[in-house]
């Protein structure tokens, strides 16, 4: 085991230095350029189109299987995880509190290159007549888009075969529970199979419909209970906040369990946690919303800024809000992960603290188990086709996605080390799509911006742009 952690560290470190880096911050600049900044500056339109579709009704004219505000919300439910809890804590205690103002920056590049993901989501996905259903994936996109049909198979069989970054969000509902109730690791483990057992056996309808109930209550919750923390500690905010820029460029000495941090170190693990905890670059977004119903590919591609904002810009600051000005990573030595920022809310709210975020990061713990259910069943739907033996497929792959579960009281650390390595995979197979089609992105980008918007607000009512592509 301790062989196999310093491989699996060593390439992880590898990979998160400047390769992935580069790429994933190159590609997030270069979407926001080439869109002209719409999805960091037109905020009120990306928050009418976002947010402002929550209690709108569900349109049924166009082609798709749920409402764009489902998908959006099967979509949350992912970003919207343990990376929020858990990954904000071990940036924090890996590169200092300037790890948060990389998370930061991830966010914001990271804006352009989701909508990009799910304008490519919304163009490459397909209709399976066996199960009623729209779906895309990365899979799809490289075959479809490209025409790169094995890669696009070893890709599906990497993540059929591999779904075990999901161990850090059942570590994390698991030790909560421990730190909060004093319940067993085992006692969690068994009720994360039990309730995601249940829910996934509908399929993407009852996901869907599950995740636009409790997402936006959930995030209100653990919103609302932070900024109740920060007001608790309002007078350490500010140099909360200091910390955060001045050590996002300059080293922290260590002092009492915190070991101290560079600014390479800062920018890894910021970026890294920040791209895990909003996924911008991972290519979820192409599978989550690519069963949204909408009039236009890019006006689903709104979500690319909502997502990251309600993700990292808001729930990860308030995560990281907690941590610093309860000094929580620097009075708790070797705790990190979701028990740290549990103890943060302890020591500002006493036992309380504990039971809040138990709950808290049980519903985001769950919530992300459900979403990543659907988006890497996608891909037992690449490789059987819209066949009978795909219903048979996916029936058989729900009890092999479940049994990881089990493993989830390993060793925090290796848990994340196995989740970068998941992660590598994805992004680079994403950031290879995304770059390879940027025209066909950029040509359905301006066709909304310019043509049919425009159309639309003079009162043509243009033709719906809708996409399905071969199966």
């Amino acid at each position: 085991m301790e062989t196999l952690t310093n491989v699996v560290t060593a390439v992880s470190n590898f990979f998160w230095g400047p390769p992935l880096l580069v790429a994933l911050l190159g590609t997030g600049l270069y979407y926001t350029v080439a869109f002209k900044g719409v999805y960091q500056t037109k905020i009120g339109f990306h928050i009418k189109n976002s947010f402002g579709m929550m209690f709108a009704k569900p349109t049924t004219e166009g082609e798709g299987t749920v409402s764009g505000f489902a998908a959006a919300c099967t979509a949350i439910a992912s970003t919207i995880g343990t990376g929020n809890v858990a990954g904000v804590a071990t940036a924090i205690t890996s590169g200092g509190p300037g790890a948060v103002f990389w998370m930061w920056v991830s966010a914001a590049l990271g804006m352009a290159t989701k909508a990009a993901e799910i304008i490519l989501g919304q163009r490459y996905r397909v209709r399976f007549e066996s199960i009623d259903e729209y779906l895309c994936g990365r899979n799809y996109v490289l075959k479809n888009g490209l025409g790169w049909n094995t890669l696009a198979y070893i890709l599906a069989w990497t993540f059929v075969l591999g779904p075990w970054s999901l161990l850090v969000q059942t570590n994390a509902v698991a030790t909560s529970m421990n730190e909060s109730f004093g319940v067993s690791v085992n006692f969690g483990i068994w009720l994360v199979f039990i309730s995601l057992a249940v829910t996934i056996i509908g399929g993407v309808r009852r996901i869907a419909s599950v995740a636009d109930k409790v997402v936006p209550f959930m995030a209100a919750f653990y919103i609302g209970a932070g900024l109740l923390l920060v007001v608790f500690n309002y007078d350490r905010v500010l140099p909360a906040f200091g910390l955060i820029f001045k050590h996002a460029f300059t080293p922290m000495a260590g002092i009492g369990g915190f070991a101290g941090s560079t600014m390479a170190q800062a920018m890894r693990f910021g970026v890294a946690r920040g791209v895990y905890s909003n996924e911008s670059g991972m290519g979820s977004g192409m599978s989550a919303h690519a069963a949204a119903i909408v009039d236009h590919p890019v006006r689903q591609a709104s979500w690319g800024f909502g997502e990251n904002f309600i993700d990292t810009i808001l729930v990860c600051t308030i995560t990281a809000l907690a941590i610093l000005t309860t000094n929580s990573y620097i009075d708790n030595p070797g705790i990190t992960g979701a028990q740290l920022t549990t103890i943060a809310f302890k020591t500002t709210f006493g036992p309380i603290g504990g039971y809040l975020m138990a709950i808290a990061i049980a519903l985001f713990a769950w919530t992300t188990l459900l979403s990543n259910y659907y988006v890497n069943e996608k891909s037992v739907n690449f490789i059987f086709g819209d066949t009978n033996a795909n219903k048979i497929a996916t029936k058989v792959w729900v009890v092999y996605f479940l049994l990881p579960v089990f493993l989830a009281g390993a060793d925090t650390g290796m848990l994340w080390m196995l989740t970068d390595m998941i992660t590598i995979i994805s992004v680079t197979a994403s950031i290879i799509a995304l770059i390879a089609l940027r025209k066909e992105v950029l040509r359905l980008h301006n066709d909304f911006w310019d043509r049919y918007l425009p159309a639309l607000e003079a009162g043509q009512n243009p033709p719906r742009v809708s996409f399905v592509s071969k199966a």
